[in-house]
């Protein structure tokens, strides 16, 4: 089964099923002496992990992380890192009924037709289990971008009908809820709309928003790896994303150029590179256009200019499906093709939005990462820099 390696310069290789032994990932081109422990991966893995039955599935995993290599009295090595987690509550006999039977809006189906031999366990390989593997990663490729002072948040901004509008948003707000609503509010509205939704033996989608600040200037590649392309990539990877959007998104196509369009302005203010970097190009006193700081009185664009970053923050949104596996009768087909009704019982998500907002986050994160390492050779001083001493 290919296609289970992501990125260019820095990597990441996941592997483990559902209800296999474990699941993990391998990161290549991590670069050495970067403050890392398990504490940094815990506390990313700890908000996505099964367990809250008020929001998520009754599964019990402590997604507890095992670092195997890599990393040496707290830091990277440059070596490839071995992450793993131990699955410890498998419940394999839950699915014993499903084992010829195509559940509606999963992968049984396709992946029955395309290799003949599929894990009906959980999903197996198309389980969002698998996500864990990649906050597991995100969560390291945070630690680099930490180090440049880039932050990344992503937060629910909507959950079936109820959407918190821009100039509802509070920042402070998110972390203050089991559902990362920056709005408290709405937040317990949402409660409530996903308690109704395991009464009806039903699920519900939203919306995940991630903005990333601190992103200089250039970040991404013209044509096929642009910043946007590879988010798009990354984002849409993941279990039950059906829509991305960067900016203003699909409202652009009925908005007008003199509406959509950022007009810059500039400050006196000398850029984020300082002054040293400035006067090592020769120029003096403050005025030069160079060190001057490039602003947008607006963002439509999501912080994106021809595929590249354009200092602003990186504004984006993950439109998530409604959790597929519901108690609710359905109708389907066997393996037979015969007509049947399948009622899908067991431990499910009445949602995954909430537990997904971390999942989001460490895709923008392994994103960035590798776009940066990759930029980092655009120039040839850059390259001069780093190995003339």
């Amino acid at each position: 089964m290919s296609g289970s390696i992501f990125g260019k310069h820095f990597t990441v290789s996941t592997f483990g099923e559902s209800h296999g032994p474990a699941i993990g990932v391998i990161i290549d081109g991590c670069p050495s002496n970067i403050p890392l422990s398990k504490e940094d991966i815990m506390k990313n893995m700890v908000r996505r992990k099964p367990g809250n039955t008020k929001i998520a599935t009754a599964r019990k995993e402590s997604d507890e992380i095992e670092i195997l290599s890599g990393v040496f009295e707290g830091k990277t090595t440059g070596a490839p890192i071995c992450l793993m987690i131990r699955n410890e509550d498998q419940r394999s006999h839950n699915y014993d009924h499903l084992k010829d039977i195509y559940r509606p809006s999963h992968a049984d189906y396709t992946y029955h037709l395309k290799y003949e031999n599929r894990d009906y366990r959980g999903g197996g390989r198309a389980s969002a289990r698998e996500t864990a593997a990649r906050v597991a990663a995100g969560s390291v490729a945070m630690r680099i971008l930490d180090e440049l002072g880039i932050h990344i948040k992503a937060y629910t901004k909507a959950l079936g009908s109820i959407v918190i509008n821009d100039n509802e948003i509070d920042y402070n707000e998110i972390a203050n809820n089991l559902l990362s609503m920056p709005h408290a509010q709405k937040a317990n509205d949402a409660l409530k709309l996903i308690a109704q939704m395991k009464e009806e033996q039903d699920s519900i989608g939203g919306i995940v928003e991630c903005q990333v600040t601190g992103l200089p200037v250039g970040i991404g590649e013209p044509v096929f790896d642009r910043l946007d392309a590879c988010l798009g990539q990354a984002i849409m990877s993941i279990n039950a994303v059906k829509a991305f959007e960067v900016g203003e998104g699909v409202k652009a196509s009925s908005m007008k150029g003199s509406t959509y369009n950022d007009a810059f302005y500039t400050t006196t203010e000398l850029d984020h590179y300082g002054e040293a970097n400035y006067k090592s190009h020769g120029f003096s006193g403050n005025a030069h256009p160079l060190c001057k700081r490039v602003l947008k009185h607006t963002n439509h664009s999501g912080g994106i200019l021809g595929g590249l970053s354009d200092g602003s923050p990186v504004v984006f949104r993950a439109h998530f499906k409604p959790t597929p596996s519901i108690a609710k009768p359905q109708q389907t087909l066997n393996h037979n093709l015969e007509n049947v009704e399948v009622s899908i019982q067991g431990r499910h998500d009445p949602t995954v939005v909430a537990r997904a907002v971390v999942v989001v986050e460490s895709m923008a994160a392994l994103t960035i990462c590798d776009l940066l390492l990759r930029g980092a050779t655009s120039r040839i001083d850059q390259v001069k820099a780093a190995y003339q001493h």
